[in-house]
């Protein structure tokens, strides 16, 4: 007999085939918001609709300096994943406080600031995020708990390092 997935090895799972409808190349990834135990909303990297897609439009990049003086690429043609499922909810009158989220990577600063509006509760991550130190302090600061499954940083093509 097979094991049972946990909770968040479950919803992870959802949130790796949400990424897959993904636009954007750059960033395959997807969110999956949750309130007791029932997904209310869902996104994934992509233009707004009626945008043209990095999948038909190309990348629209910009070149991001970190603090530490590191020149990367972003591609900003598109919405988070984070950002797509909380709007998703906005949309539809779904209310997320107390929410938990299930994303690829731990937030970027904006996506932590949306989640802390909401009232989402609970972040579980499946990797880090290479510019997340101020993230994790926002969500600390709001009484989010962050929980990153590896401690490895995510990367994808093109983003300079």
């Amino acid at each position: 007999m097979s094991e049972r997935p946990s909770w968040d090895d479950y919803f992870l799972g959802l949130m790796e085939e949400v990424g897959k409808r993904a636009t954007c190349d750059r960033g395959k990834s997807g969110c999956v918001i949750v309130r007791d135990r029932r997904i209310v909303a869902t996104g994934y990297v992509g233009a707004p609709p009626g945008f043209p897609h990095c999948d038909e439009a190309g990348h629209l990049l910009k070149q991001v300096m970190d603090e530490d003086g590191t020149l990367r690429q972003h591609c900003v043609r598109t919405i988070h994943a984070e950002q797509n499922a909380i709007c998703q909810a906005a949309r539809y009158g779904i209310p997320l406080d107390g929410a938990w989220l299930y994303c690829k990577m731990e937030p970027c600063r904006t996506c932590a600031m949306l989640i802390v509006s909401v009232g989402i509760r609970r972040v579980v991550a499946l990797r880090q995020y290479h510019a997340g130190e101020e993230s994790r302090q926002i969500l600390r600061q709001a009484g989010v708990v962050l929980e990153t499954r590896e401690n490895q940083v995510e990367s994808y093509p093109g983003a300079g390092a």
